[in-house]
């Protein structure tokens, strides 16, 4: 058997790229239906190379077994990754409440975030970027300004992909493939914003690994719904704000949600303007989502 890592997968077939730069198209076994597992783009595999189209021989070669995953995402469906890069832009309106989710499962698979701005080049563009960096100040990550159009510092965010396994996450409409074209000189399809409902148009359809020296990238389609895949504990739900940590032990009450308890040091902590009220208020939503989701637990 050959190692190999699965760069694109489409139609039940699977497209890997062993250490020698060589591609092979593949089919799963059967095994991993009964075990319930689906290969995902950026997983590492043991396959079998088919022998051609010669009588008699197997012409598609055969994954046969997934190697252990350092990380796993549902939606994008990825494995692997060491960075997640969520992409946002002025135009379409950015959904911050997306953006906090997918923060919430980076930090629940331990893979380090970036957050990008696009288009800013665009109208309105420093207020997009005045909001992000206050909101996303103590929430362990770093906010990136660029512009794929102009080239505005595509050089520096090279940098902070270099040694990574990166994925381009977001809505879509927000530029992630001219992003990509314009770091790597790739020629991947792009659209534009609906002018109707003001909402990107979803061009690329599957996922797929990029190779560039030391970056490997995943581009990944667009999407705009995002919900929380995993039931748990909503009291829970604050180890993934970074920014509460430093009011750990602080409330009144233990535990405390920082929902609408008296005593509480996050709350207070917004009233006085260290942690920012946006942020706190989609907190509540998603708390509000976690306590439903805890008790229908068992329907």
């Amino acid at each position: 058997m050959m190692e190999g890592i699965i760069v694109r997968g489409r139609g039940g077939f699977y497209t890997v790229r062993d250490g020698n730069g060589e591609e092979f198209v593949l089919r799963a076994k059967k095994k991993f239906r009964r075990q319930k597992i689906s290969p995902l783009v950026g997983d590492r595999v043991y396959f079998t190379p088919g022998e051609g189209k010669e009588e008699g021989k197997e012409e598609d070669g055969w994954l046969e077994e997934i190697l252990p995953r350092d990380s796993q995402c549902l939606r994008p469906p990825v494995a692997n990754i060491s960075l997640l890069c969520i992409v946002a832009a002025p135009r379409p309106a950015p959904d911050w409440l997306l953006v906090d989710k997918l923060l919430i499962f980076a930090r629940k698979q331990n893979i380090k975030t970036l957050l990008i701005l696009n288009k800013m080049d665009l109208p309105g563009s420093d207020e997009t970027t005045e909001l992000a960096r206050a909101m996303y100040a103590k929430a362990d990550t770093d906010v990136r300004c660029v512009s794929a159009q102009s080239g505005q510092d595509l050089e520096n965010l090279k940098t902070c992909l270099s040694g990574h396994i990166c994925c381009f996450s977001g809505q879509s409409g927000v530029g992630k493939s001219t992003l990509l074209n314009a770091l790597f000189g790739l020629a991947q399809e792009t659209g534009d914003i609906s002018r109707k409902i003001q909402r990107g148009k979803n061009t690329t359809r599957h996922a797929e690994l990029f190779t560039f020296g030391d970056i490997r990238v995943i581009d990944t389609p667009g999407f705009s719904l995002l919900e929380l895949d995993e039931v748990f504990d909503p009291v829970l739900l604050q180890d993934y704000y970074p920014e509460f940590e430093a009011y750990a032990g602080q409330c009144r009450f233990a535990p405390c949600y920082h929902g609408s308890e008296p005593g509480c040091a996050v709350l207070q902590a917004v009233k006085e303007g260290k942690i920012h009220p946006d942020r706190m208020e989609r907190y509540h939503t998603l708390l509000a989502d976690c306590r439903q989701s805890w008790r229908n637990r068992y329907d």
